[in-house]
C-alpha cells in the first residue's frame, strides 16, 4: 500500500517500558508488518517513561488518578516524536486530548482477573486474616466485600516485581489480569476468577492504538487491523466510566459482551471499604454500546449518591 511509512521512514510506536506494554507494541508492529507486508525495519519502538511507572513508592489513587500511565506518551504524540501510541484501554482516561483519537483496537484477550499465590488456589482458600497485596482499589473493594476479615497491603510494580513479593513473603496472594499473564506466557500462574464473582475493571484484556486527528496516513495502516467488536465492547464500558467519573481512585466494575446483534453490559460500583456494592445489567442493540453505558452509569451513580466513593 502507499503510505508515508517505509524502511526509509519508519512509522514510531510509542509504549511504556514494562514487559506487559512491550508486548503489547509488538503484537501491534507483527500485525502491521503481516497486513501491509511491511519488514520489522519500517517501525521503530519508542520506550517513554510515565508517572505511573516512575512512582512506585506511593499508590495511584494518590498521585492522580487516570492518565499516569498515558499523559507522557499523548504528549509525544501530540509532539511528533511517535505517530500512534498502544495503550492498555484500562489505563486510558475517558476524555482524550482534542487532537488525538483512539479508533483501532486490538482482538480483545481474557478479561477475567486471576488469583495468584504460592500457597493457595483461590480467595475461599485464604485463612482469617491473610495479608492480600493488590494497588487496585477496585480488587480491594471486591476482596473486601467477599471476605472482610483479610488484610490488605499496598502491591505495585509490573507482573515480575509482583511475583517476587510474593516470593518474598510480603503478601500471601494477589491478583493479575489473565490478560496480562497471557501476553507474557506466563498463564500457568494464573487461578482465573469468573466475572460472576468479581467484575473486572472496564476495558480490562483490550489494547487501543492512539492517533493524531490529522494523520490519515496512520489512520489507513491501522484500518486493516483493528478488531470491531473490542471496540463495541470497550465504548460501552468507557462510556459507564465516563458518567461515574471513573479513575483509578474509584472501586468499578463492568463488562459488556455480545450476543449476536444485543449487547449485555453489567456494572457495579463498591465502597473503598466493601461494605456497600450497588450493581446492574443492561442491554440493547449493538449501535447503542456507548449509551447503553452511559445509562447504566447515571443509574448507578443515582443509586449510590453523593459521596459514594468517599
Amino acid at each position: 500500500m502507499t503510505t508515508q511509512y517505509s524502511i526509509d521512514s519508519p512509522l514510531k510506536i510509542g509504549t511504556r517500558g514494562s514487559p506487559l506494554a512491550l508486548a503489547q507494541a509488538y503484537e501491534t508492529r507483527s500485525r502491521l508488518m503481516s497486513a501491509h507486508n511491511l519488514p520489522e525495519a519500517a517501525f521503530t519502538i519508542e520506550v517513554i517513561q510515565t508517572t505511573g511507572d516512575a512512582v512506585q513508592d506511593r499508590p495511584l489513587s494518590e498521585i492522580g488518578g487516570k492518565g499516569l500511565f498515558t499523559k507522557e506518551i499523548e504528549q509525544a504524540l501530540l509532539d511528533g516524536r511517535i505517530d500512534i501510541a498502544v495503550h492498555s484501554m484500562k489505563d486510558v482516561a475517558t476524555v482524550l486530548p482534542d487532537a488525538l483519537v483512539i479508533d483501532c483496537a486490538l482482538p480483545r484477550e481474557d478479561v477475567r482477573d486471576a488469583f495468584i499465590s504460592p500457597k493457595y488456589s483461590a480467595i475461599a482458600d485464604l485463612p482469617e486474616g491473610a495479608v492480600v497485596g493488590t494497588s487496585s482499589l477496585r480488587r480491594r473493594a471486591q476482596l473486601l466485600a467477599m471476605r472482610p476479615d483479610l488484610k490488605l497491603v499496598e502491591f505495585r510494580g509490573n507482573v515480575q516485581t509482583r511475583l517476587r513479593k510474593l516470593d518474598e513473603g510480603v503478601a500471601s496472594a494477589t491478583f493479575l489480569a489473565c490478560a496480562g499473564l497471557r501476553r507474557l506466557g506466563n498463564f500457568e500462574l494464573a487461578n482465573p476468577i469468573e466475572t460472576d464473582v468479581m467484575l473486572p475493571a472496564c476495558a480490562q484484556g483490550a489494547v487501543g492504538i492512539e492517533r493524531r486527528k490529522s494523520d490519515e496516513a496512520a489512520a489507513a495502516l491501522l484500518a486493516p487491523i483493528h478488531d470491531a467488536e473490542t471496540f463495541i465492547r470497550i465504548s460501552a464500558e468507557r462510556a459507564f466510566l465516563k458518567e461515574l467519573d471513573g479513575s483509578c481512585r474509584t472501586p468499578i466494575g463492568g463488562l459488556a459482551e455480545l450476543n449476536g446483534d444485543t449487547l449485555h453490559f453489567r456494572g457495579e460500583i463498591i465502597r473503598p471499604d466493601g461494605s456497600t456494592t450497588h450493581a446492574g445489567s443492561w442491554q440493547g442493540p449493538l449501535g447503542d454500546a456507548a449509551r447503553i453505558g452511559a445509562e447504566a452509569g447515571i443509574e448507578l451513580r443515582a443509586k449510590g449518591g453523593e459521596g459514594f466513593f468517599a
